[in-house]
């Protein structure tokens, strides 16, 4: 009856026995990092176990565990550890307090992006609109303005639809009901969307054999890092130029880099590369459509998937851009 009214509880649960070993857990406690081969990953809720078990007393409390074993991003939980009378058994109830926060955040930071970048491309709309009626009889100017309307226009529609997609990310949680996602699918699929913009400029995008590597998360989230990365190195590198990306692995972390030949970033710029509308050259952000949004995105994306993405570059030489994920698997590759 225990069991039962368990699987009906918000969160997730589990029961102890003697030795701190599960006998019964729900199947997201792994996921969440909580628990590993039937054993509490914790040492802070595995002190609180002891200490219930020990006095026999009802416990509260909250703990932060890590997405991934690099990386800053972290769950955030509530617990109560309580005891039952049969058999010297402890019931461990979890909810995840980040579900409260992400939605806290993104609603703010919704506001936030649409008020700090919209106004911009729409007061140039309203101008050029402007600038049409009063050159009415002029009919070159009508093309030069009607044409920077549509530059800017799009330039709208490309930011709004990257609001949406960082406060789709901010929203979800991949690591709760996660998938088996193959890392050569992803590199594929983002090349593969980058496509025209490379032959655009007449670079070359190429890629190495491929480990044959699954990590758990959101297959379209990964994607869209991905996408993100070899877009930028696309759009900040001279044209007839390459644009590489590989894969390494180191213990179990995979490692996807994507290297340009591009104007590079200032070191006193790469500290902050990664923030929300940050543009090292803005005048360059204008001429490819650039809104600042694309790596914010691939950091929450890394994150998310509790890994990371770092930065190598050097002015005039070129950037390396890596995104680092946890492994969850080395085998061969299914069929797509």
């Amino acid at each position: 009856m225990l069991l039962e009214t368990l699987g009906f509880l918000d969160g997730e649960s589990l029961i102890l026995a003697p030795g701190e070993v599960a006998i019964f857990s729900t199947p997201g406690l792994e996921n969440l990092g909580i628990l590993k081969d039937n054993r509490v990953q914790s040492p802070e809720l595995l002190a609180t176990i002891r200490f219930v078990r020990r006095t026999n007393t009802r416990q509260v409390g909250t703990i932060e565990i890590p997405r991934g074993p690099i990386g800053e991003g972290k769950h955030q939980f509530t617990f109560k550890v309580m005891p039952l009378t049969r058999d010297e058994l402890v019931l461990v109830l979890v909810s995840d307090e980040s579900e409260a926060q992400r939605v806290h955040d993104v609603r703010r930071d919704f506001v936030a992006n649409i008020s700090h970048e919209l106004k911009t491309p729409i007061g140039a709309l309203s101008l050029l609109s402007e600038a049409v009626l009063g050159a009415k009889d002029e009919p070159e100017s009508v093309v030069n303005f009607a044409t920077r309307m549509q530059s800017e226009a799009k330039r709208l529609t490309d930011l709004v639809q990257e609001i949406i997609d960082l406060s789709r990310v901010q929203d979800s949680d991949p690591l709760q009901l996660p998938e088996d996602v193959s890392v050569g699918y992803v590199i594929r699929e983002a090349i593969d969307q980058c496509q025209i913009s490379a032959e655009n400029r007449n670079i070359t995008v190429t890629h190495s054999e491929v480990k044959p590597v699954l990590v758990l998360g959101s297959r379209d989230q990964l994607i869209m890092a991905l996408h993100n990365l070899i877009e930028n190195a696309i759009n900040y590198s001279p044209e007839n130029t390459k644009v590489s990306i590989a894969t390494s692995i180191d213990a179990d972390v995979v490692n996807i880099s994507v290297t340009d030949q591009g104007i590079g970033v200032a070191q006193a710029e790469q500290e902050r590369i990664f923030e929300r509308f940050y543009r090292v050259d803005p005048a360059r952000s204008r001429q490819t459509g650039g809104t600042g949004l694309g790596l914010s995105i691939v950091k929450h994306v890394a994150s998310k998937h509790g890994g990371e993405v770092t930065l190598w570059s050097v002015e005039n030489v070129g950037s390396t851009f890596s995104l680092r994920l946890p492994i969850h698997s080395l085998i061969m590759e299914k069929s797509e």
